[in-house]
């Protein structure tokens, strides 16, 4: 089985910038960079637990490998348009069972990403909605990109377009738990609270100020 991880390049300017404000795009980086880390981190633990040897990640990435990657993964660029067709060619060049998931979760856990895995073992697909409407996981027994192509992304009915056309391919779908993607300020917080000990809120409590703490920098 292949665990897909979807990320870009964390460069200022270019990565998470609905951080940016109040983040200067350089913090934004730092953000975008520790979330990349804590997703991979979970997804390296996993591939060493026992029982776990069949598991293969991947990283599919927009952009190129630097300093910033300090961990040895598999690395395949993704193609060029729109994020849709991007998904779908991850998908179209994996075979057999496939997990995808992206790197705005750092909260994501080992623990989650196998009952995922075991999830797909017995389902036609796995689906992890998001928070903000969206999705956070998407696994395929038989991967097939045309199960994507088409679903618009970043929108409120993201999730449930993409939900529904799993459905009406007639597949069997497990659902995994509800997690909330890092996009704005507010996110990146709220995240960080939920995993306290990685690095994502290690960089999030240097970066991110609540507004409303009445210690706050102006």
């Amino acid at each position: 089985m292949r665990l897909l991880v979807v990320a870009k390049e964390p460069v200022p300017g270019r990565v998470k910038t609905r951080l940016t404000p109040p983040l200067r795009p350089a913090q934004a980086a730092a953000v975008a960079e520790a979330a990349i880390a804590d997703t991979l981190a979970a997804v390296g633990a996993l591939s060493r637990s026992p029982g776990f040897g069949w598991l293969r990640p991947v990283l599919v990435l927009e952009g190129t490998v630097g300093p910033w990657l300090r961990t040895s993964i598999a690395v395949v660029p993704q193609v060029s348009g729109p994020f849709d067709a991007r998904l779908a060619a991850a998908f179209d060049d994996s075979a057999g069972p496939t997990l995808l998931i992206g790197m705005d979760t750092p909260q994501v856990t080992p623990a989650l990403l196998a009952d995922a895995c075991h999830a797909l073992r017995h389902a036609d697909a796995v689906f992890g909605p998001a928070a903000d409407g969206g999705w956070w996981a998407l696994g395929l027994r038989r991967p097939d990109g045309t199960l994507l192509r088409g679903i618009p992304t970043s929108r409120p009915d993201t999730g449930a377009r993409q939900r529904a056309r799993l459905s009406r391919a007639g597949l069997r779908v497990a659902t995994l738990p509800v997690l909330r993607d890092v996009d704005t300020a507010a996110d990146a917080q709220a995240v960080a609270r939920l995993a306290p000990d990685g690095r994502f809120a290690a960089v999030v409590r240097q970066t991110v100020t609540p507004r409303s703490s009445p210690t706050a920098v102006r």
